[in-house]
């Protein structure tokens, strides 16, 4: 295939290979997540959206995530299912990119949010007489913006950086299309997208480093009271849960594609690359409606509120 072939050719996915058989097992499991992760995550939201005294700061922030990961769910779930239930896994190059800046937009979004976060949690319980002057609704509005605001200009110019480049060949040796995948094809020199690359990786592991600091001393301002102990295992606990399984799960991700071995076993390689988009959409409900007793109390009235209903009908 020659560089200057046409944008709307079709990329050829080689990571069903291996999955030859039980197809429809598979489908069947991956359409069940698919609309448990839906549904946990709408069930959340509507939670949050409806009730006033889920208006904090803290909630607001899980809502985004809850938001986030239906979108990340959805780049890649039907694209997968439709696989499943073909016998040539094609994507076509528009599809392709759509699916990468989608992708990339849900893994920075959610970091993003993460970070977001953990300062809102250092504020809360090593400022706590200054936290609502600081987390404002105004305050709150623009950190939401920024997060999503940042992640598109992110994937913006990824996705940018990788449309110029001409190709050639059409094999992507996943289950989904990815940046780097795709920048491997290249025909021409790759130096501009792997500074960027670089550059993304800089501005995620600094806001990893902050994290950190953020971290270290919101534990050793929880240890000096009961409150902040408490307060510690009610919303910190939870975060750091999720922090640590999207980092360690889009990690192994990153590492894989960049520097893994052809030769691994396709299934291995399928699930790296899968983690971070199937178990953060789905834990991040299980995980804050559990740990977060205002959710977890506002999520049984309204199954009470639900149950009741039934049985008078």
């Amino acid at each position: 295939m020659m560089g200057n072939l046409s944008r709307e050719f079709m990329f050829v996915l080689h990571g069903l290979n291996d999955a030859k058989t039980n197809k429809q097992v598979y489908f069947a499991f991956g359409l069940l997540l698919y609309f448990f992760t839906l549904f946990a995550n709408f069930t959340l939201i509507i939670i949050i959206t409806l009730d006033k005294m889920l208006h904090e700061p803290m909630y607001l922030f899980v809502c985004n995530l809850y938001v986030n990961g239906i979108c990340g769910a959805t780049s890649f779930y039907p694209k997968i299912l439709a696989d499943l239930l073909s016998d040539s896994n094609l994507i076509s190059y528009t599809a392709c990119l759509a699916q990468t800046f989608t992708i990339y937009c849900y893994a920075f979004s959610e970091f993003t949010c993460l970070t977001l976060m953990a300062y809102d949690r250092y504020i809360a319980i090593c400022k706590p007489l200054e936290y609502h002057s600081i987390m404002t609704h105004q305050m709150m509005l623009k950190l939401l913006l920024f997060t999503w605001l940042f992640s598109l200009l992110e994937s913006s110019i990824g996705a940018a950086l990788t449309m110029r480049l001409p190709l050639c060949g059409n094999d992507i040796d996943k289950i989904y299309c990815s940046n780097w995948e795709i920048v491997k094809l290249a025909c021409t020199d790759v130096l501009l997208n792997n500074v960027y690359g670089y550059f993304l990786v800089f501005s995620h592991v600094s806001q990893a480093v902050f994290i950190i600091i953020s971290y270290f001393r919101i534990i050793n301002a929880s240890l000096k009271s009961k409150t902040g102990r408490v307060k510690f295992m009610q919303t910190c606990l939870p975060h750091l849960i999720t922090l640590i399984n999207f980092t360690i799960s889009i990690l192994f991700d990153v590492m894989y594609a960049r520097y893994g071995k052809s030769q691994q076993l396709q299934a291995l390689r399928n699930i790296l690359g899968m983690e971070f988009l199937i178990v953060p959409p789905l834990l991040n409900p299980l995980i804050y409606g559990i740990k977060m007793a205002q959710i977890r109390s506002r999520f049984m009235q309204l199954y009470s509120h639900k149950h009741k209903a039934v049985q008078q009908n």
